[in-house]
């Protein structure tokens, strides 16, 4: 019975370590992005552009639609300032080419350096439970790979 609690406390802490890593990594991937936002934000001279990378940031936690959603302030204030679609057009470039790194580039790397989960673990496994839980897949995808590659033993190196 003790050796029990044993296994289910050193299990428990396995999958919590996991958990840590995991909000870590994606603490990282949200101030990333939010840099990436600032920068081209500034570059495109949108008024109030550290408020909306700022709330890119944050919102960056919230896998799928925090970037939509973040998009929306940015491209509010172009247009309030005036017609021009030019920059509105950059926002909206900004804002894909963003999401592109994020998801091949930034998020797998940052998921893989934190947490040890390979990188096309990382960026097929919300496509995977996407679809196999459709919505609550893509959102709890990270987390479970983390945990999962958290109790997988370590392949020895092999010999010369």
């Amino acid at each position: 019975m003790n050796i029990r609690n044993s296994n289910a406390t050193t299990h428990l802490k396995t999958a919590g370590n996991a958990v840590a890593a995991w909000w870590r990594a994606a603490t990282l991937d949200a101030l990333i992005v939010g840099v990436l936002w600032l920068i081209g934000l500034e570059l495109i001279r949108v008024p109030w552009a550290p408020f909306w990378a700022i709330l890119g940031g944050i919102l960056q936690i919230i896998p799928t639609f925090g970037g939509m959603v973040a998009l929306i302030g940015p491209v509010i204030a172009v247009a309030i300032t005036g017609h021009d679609e030019w920059r509105l057009g950059l926002v909206l470039g900004l804002y894909g080419l963003i999401v592109i790194l994020e998801g091949l580039v930034i998020g797998p790397y940052v998921l893989h350096r934190t947490t040890k989960v390979p990188w096309w673990a990382a960026f097929f496994g919300p496509i995977v439970l996407g679809i196999i839980i459709p919505f609550w897949g893509v959102l709890l995808a990270p987390p479970l790979l983390a945990i999962i590659f958290a109790f997988r033993k370590p392949v020895p190196p092999r010999a010369p």
